[in-house]
């Protein structure tokens, strides 16, 4: 199957203003932009056959071409990187099996999930579209539960059910557990990963769609599928011994940076 990975960068982001441009710097040192850091990420995807940014601002496109990124300029009307990818999948002519959404905030994806996301499309004809999920341990479920407690949303929770097909997700940590776990004991929540890996036509799909009240209410915009009764893959991935953490919030920056340090990542 012929793959597109699309990497949706906006500048006028409510939460977080010129995200893309942030620079986060490494275990060596060297300071990289988000934008091209997201970029190297998914240079890494094994059978990938084109990655494109799309934006609609010339100062994230300039970014991006400077480190020899394929830049795609779409409108400012997308409401978030799902439509920003549909326009830009629409604005290159289509041609690809799989279209993959890697989201310009999550530089610290490993190949390997965007590697099993696409394999799991290929073993699951059931499915429209696949997102990976990450079983949290008990060191970060505390750390999601705390960022909830302090009013900051630290990440997203999935659950799902037979056959990992996707029941819901949120920002609240779900599903509800009073017990306590020990830093690196697996629990039942699962941190969802925004990474997600398309089918052409359910994509294309998408923009048609009102905004429904369950992605209102939660602002994600992967709730638009569920609640047009479309089937989603949760893709199970293994952290392998790597750390991952989106960019939500500026305080995000020295967590990331803290990890890559860890992680001997440049």
């Amino acid at each position: 199957m012929s793959v597109l990975i699309v990497i949706p960068a906006r500048y006028a982001s409510t939460r977080y203003p010129a995200k893309p441009l942030v620079a986060l710097t490494g275990a060596s040192g060297v300071s990289k932009t988000l934008i091209q850091r997201s970029w190297e990420a998914a240079m890494a995807v094994k059978g990938v056959d084109r990655v494109v940014v799309a934006t609609d601002d010339e100062r994230i496109k300039a970014e991006a071409e400077r480190h020899g990124a394929e830049v795609v300029m779409t409108s400012t009307e997308c409401r978030n990187g799902t439509e920003r990818c549909a326009e830009a999948y629409s604005n290159i002519g289509g041609g690809y099996d799989i279209v993959v959404n890697l989201q310009g905030d999550a530089p610290l994806t490993p190949a390997w999930f965007i590697e099993d996301l696409i394999a799991g499309l290929e073993a699951n004809p059931w499915a429209e579209l696949a997102t990976p999920v990450l079983r949290c341990e008990g060191a970060m479920l505390a750390s999601l539960r705390e960022d909830r407690h302090h009013g900051r949303v630290g990440g997203t929770t999935a659950v799902f059910g037979a056959g990992n097909r996707g029941i819901y997700f949120s920002k609240e940590v779900i599903p509800y557990t009073s017990e306590s776990y020990m830093p690196t004991a697996p629990t039942p929540v699962f941190h969802h990963v925004g990474v997600y890996a398309y089918r052409p036509e359910t994509l294309l799909a998408y923009s048609d769609w009102p905004i429904g009240p369950l992605e209102t209410l939660e602002g994600l915009e992967q709730l638009r599928f569920l609640e047009n009764g479309r089937a989603v893959l949760c893709t199970e991935v293994e952290a392998r011994g790597r750390e991952f953490w989106e960019l939500n919030n500026p305080s995000d920056v020295a967590r990331i940076e803290a990890m890559m340090a860890g992680m001997g990542l440049e």
